[in-house]
């Protein structure tokens, strides 16, 4: 079987299947078209070829995923605190990190299965029945059985069981979104191309695997099935995609790294020196022991994942649903977005927006199959009398357009039908009134429909036919202009340059533009009209110019203005010709630029990076196409997100480090996206990326907040071992996990709840490449625990009375104290960041952090808590002492932010360039 017969583009000179005759590919498939293959040479082909299926991907073992998340970093330092928790006999500390590792190597590994799920559901879309010509008789076979060279029937209603070369066909078109993202049918003929080089949309010879017919009848001769239809090729990207692990991954990854040389660097320390002071074993591992329990967060896993699930809540009642916990804050680190247009940005329900009649333009209000709105024009100009037109919007279509919107037939008639609703004409009562006496129906070939009907018109009876089509067929045909019946027909001669102008104005626009014509028909001519009514489409009198368009949602607009002000790129890509995107583009106030998918493709990698800044519509553009932007704009540095809901868009939104399918998608978008659009709005994902910030900052606020308290905590022992403060011990092992769950998690808690910034969309995106451990975010963590480490060793140094490591002392309890109230003070002003902590609403925020000042309170007071902890009650000077050293680290935290807020740059309504988009990008670690 040679190339050209299986569908595969050849890497030679043999041309492929839609760039030959149709008789050709037959006879290169050794096949006939009246007798098809016989089962004999089908049986031979399905041996050789395989069944007609898209394969499926193997799941890897569960077990062998869990043990690659075992291997995690912190995984890995989080199994080191189980070990030296049960080794000091803290067993119920021991548990809860254990049952934490647990939870991690649970959801990692759900989350890498799920990520592998997308061909699947690329290989359960497969049609299970096919017409076919099998030893001369047609047959209905399991589609999985299908050959090339198979002779395939097919009429509308059908979904396409595999590529294949049409042969015949009668008024065929196809619904091909799925594939390619064009919106409007497509039709299709047997005709040859010229050029072997067309884009997939354009191949009006062929038909591909699941898409749909929606009109006429054709049939096909076989020309690829399983992995090499396109479908097939699209589940060989998915296969070749791996996931990018998300901005949050890589930075905790690296936190980790920075965390496990503080922590274990800290404990190496103390041994040492304890060591060579001679410090008793026992001793010396109940003081490494306090020192690595302070210096490794063994609830940040959980603390962060609780931070993002929080954010999860918030994207599903906001329509957005995530599959795993860092997709929220991958969103919120978007610098780009690539989004459909069909049914993200648009409503995907054709509308006429625009008509030209009788000399004269008129808008046309409205939104999608709504059937109502109204028909205005310029100032002065008088409304014609729109019912001619409005006979051939109701009568020369056979779309039904229900009063609830729903549509049965062809998007573009029912546009047609609602145009002529808002005229005032009730479509289907126009039908009966007016019943059809023939037809020429439409065919790509000829580009135009006609309908003869016996109306009444003033009181007078008239045979009229009525044409609908191309603007150039259909002008070709008029002699006239104005419409019978008018009163006001004119030479076809006088009009043509205004309905040429007319045309040429609406095409540029992006719409589809339909003409409209009609004649009268005489007595003498009903029996020709029966007989031959195509002989009868000639000496017609033009009535109008209808452009339709695909409108876009009301909020699509504002929403790319949100995302252009907070520096995000937003860029369409679509299946639709390049002009009629581009118009939309402009309309939405994209950026410069527009390409078709062809000449994307005569770029190169280096220069379509280059050109990125300067191209914001894609026009005609294929599966491979996609998927290449989507991988060239993250080698840019780029966070990308993207939208789709056809299986075209798979690869494309498994490579993006969002994916966002929609939610009436295909189950294969779904399965590849990593966020579903449960109502297909691109406003939706725009308010998604605002939410995604808002945790992203909350997380990077947790982060800062439990690196002040780390570090302090490291700071603390660390002098106390140097200097021999205490014996070495500047705080109680039980004091540091008294902190630790009733201080730490209560300030993460203040961290959640808090609304965020309103402004986080008036900034530019973070730079992805500068992590959570960033050296200026690193400095102030240093100063930040450095304030709270010196205002803690202040009473062990200079405390009322001599601090002791093995009785309750008002010295070491006053430090234990400021360590209290430090950590929920921090907690309340780092919560935001330039924003002061101090803003409203700050009332919920100040409750939260009563509880653990009651708790540091009762610490001191209840015997069970004194003898635990070794603390001491305080006197009201010496709380009054310690709050005061407490309250120098929120001053210090205020300070600073004023001072970076003065220096922070204006906000921009512009996206970055990418030239620049280090320096202008935004980095919450900065500020």
């Amino acid at each position: 079987m040679s190339e050209k017969a299986m569908g595969v583009k050849p890497t030679g000179a043999e041309p492929s299947p839609y760039a030959l005759d149709a008789d050709e590919v037959v006879a290169a498939a050794g096949s006939d078209t009246a007798s098809g293959l016989t089962a004999s040479e089908a049986a031979s082909r399905l041996s050789a070829y395989g069944a007609n299926e898209i394969a499926a991907e193997p799941q890897p073992s569960v077990w062998a995923i869990a043990a690659v998340q075992l291997r995690d970093p912190m995984n890995i330092m989080l199994v080191a605190v189980v070990v030296v928790s049960l080794l000091i006999g803290e067993i119920s500390t021991g548990v809860i990190v254990a049952l934490l590792i647990l939870l991690n190597v649970g959801l990692g590994t759900r989350q890498e299965l799920t990520a592998r799920a997308s061909v699947d559901a690329l290989a359960k879309m497969q049609v299970p029945q096919a017409r076919v010509v099998r030893d001369g008789d047609v047959t209905m076979i399991a589609a999985t059985d299908l050959v090339p060279g198979d002779i395939v029937q097919l009429e509308a209603g059908d979904i396409v069981p595999a590529d294949g070369r049409i042969v015949r066909s009668a008024t065929l078109e196809a619904q091909e979104a799925a594939l390619t993202g064009e919106s409007a049918p497509i039709p299709k003929d047997s005709g040859r191309l010229a050029s072997a080089d067309v884009a997939l949309g354009d191949r009006t010879n062929m038909l591909f695997q699941n898409t749909s017919v929606t009109r006429g009848t054709g049939t096909i001769v076989v020309t690829a099935t399983g992995m090499q239809t396109q479908m097939g090729r699209i589940a060989t990207m998915l296969t070749s995609v791996t996931r990018t692990r998300s901005p949050l991954q890589r930075e905790l990854d690296s936190l980790t790294k920075v965390l496990g040389v503080i922590a274990w660097g800290a404990v190496a320390v103390i041994v040492v020196v304890g060591l060579i002071r001679g410090i008793p074993g026992k001793d010396l591992l109940l003081l490494g022991t306090a020192m690595a329990i302070s210096a490794i967060p063994t609830g940040m896993p959980a603390f962060v994942s609780g931070l993002l699930s929080l954010g999860a809540k918030q994207l599903a009642e906001a329509k957005a649903v995530v599959k795993n916990l860092t997709d929220v804050e991958t969103l919120g680190a978007t610098s780009a977005i690539n989004t459909d247009k069909t049914g993200t940005l648009t409503l995907n329900q054709m509308m006429v927006s625009t008509l030209y009649a009788a000399g004269s333009w008129f808008t046309v209000d409205g939104e999608g199959y709504r059937k109502s709105g109204a028909i205005r024009s310029v100032a002065g100009i008088p409304v014609p009398d729109f019912s001619r037109l409005a006979l051939g919007l109701a009568l020369d279509s056979d779309a039904v357009v229900g009063d609830d919107g729903s549509v049965i037939g062809d998007p573009t008639e029912a546009a047609l039908v609602v145009l002529a609703a808002k005229l005032g004409v009730d479509a289907e009562e126009t039908r009966r009134a007016y019943p059809r006496l023939s037809e020429v129906p439409f065919d790509s070939e000829y580009k135009f429909m006609a309908t003869f009907h016996r109306v009444r018109v003033d009181g007078v009876e008239h045979v009229i036919e009525l044409v609908k089509g191309a603007p150039d067929v259909v002008l070709a045909r008029c002699t006239a202009a104005g419409g019978p019946l008018s009163g006001s027909e004119v030479p076809i001669a006088e009009a043509r340059s205004g309905i040429t102008e007319a045309n040429m104005r609406m095409g540029q626009k992006g719409l589809r533009v339909l003409a409209f014509a009609a004649r009268l028909v005489a007595d003498d001519e009903l029996t020709t009209m029966t007989d031959d009514p195509m002989s009868l489409t000639h000496e017609l009198s033009f009535v109008g110019l209808a452009g339709i368009i695909d409108p876009l949602r009301a909020e699509a607009r504002s929403a790319v203005t949100t995302a252009l002000t907070a520096g995000i790129d937003v860029r369409m890509i679509t299946g639709d010709h390049a002009v009629t995107a581009q118009a939309i583009g402009e309309d939405l106030g994209l950026g410069p630029g527009a390409i078709s998918g062809t000449e994307l493709q005569a770029l190169s990698d280096e220069d379509l990076k280059r050109r990125l800044p300067d191209l914001h519509v894609f026009g005609r553009v294929t599966p491979e196409d996609k998927l290449r932007l989507a991988r060239a704009m993250q080698e840019v540095g780029l966070i990308v997100a993207m939208t789709g809901d056809a299986v075209n868009d798979a690869a494309a939104l498994k490579q993006a480090d969002i994916g966002v399918a929609m939610g009436s998608g295909s189950e294969v978008t779904k399965q590849a996206a990593r966020m579903v659009l449960t109502d297909d709005n691109f406003g939706t994902l725009v308010h998604a990326v605002e939410i995604g910030r808002r945790v992203y900052d909350k997380v990077v606020s947790y982060v800062r907040y439990q690196m002040t308290q780390l570090l302090s905590l490291v700071f603390l022992f660390l002098a106390a071992t140097a200097f021999n403060i205490n014996q070495g011990v500047a705080m109680t092992p039980s004091m540091v996990l008294f902190l630790l769950f009733f201080a730490t998690a209560v300030g993460v808690i203040i961290i959640a709840v808090d609304p965020g910034d309103p402004d986080v969309m008036h900034r530019p995106p973070r730079d992805p490449a500068v992590p959570i451990t960033n050296r200026p975010a690193v400095l102030m963590w240093v100063v930040y625990a450095f304030v709270l480490f010196v205002a803690a060793v202040v009473p062990l140094v200079a405390g009322p009375d001599e601090p002791s490591a093995t009785h309750p002392t008002v010295s070491m309890t006053m430090t234990f104290v400021v360590m209290g109230l430090g950590t929920t003070f921090n907690a309340v002003v780092n919560r935001r960041d330039p924003t002061s902590g101090l803003t409203p609403p700050i009332a919920k925020a100040l409750a939260i952090g009563l509880i653990p000042l009651g708790m540091t309170f009762l610490a001191t007071q209840l015997p069970g808590l004194q003898s635990g902890l070794l603390t001491t009650p305080l006197t009201l000077s010496e709380w009054l002492a310690c709050a005061g050293l407490a309250l120098v680290l929120p001053v210090v935290v205020e300070l600073g932010k004023v001072i970076r807020r003065r220096r922070q740059p204006k906000p921009t309504t512009l996206a970055p360039e990418y030239a620049v988009a280090p320096a202008r990008a935004w980095t919450p670690q900065q500020t």
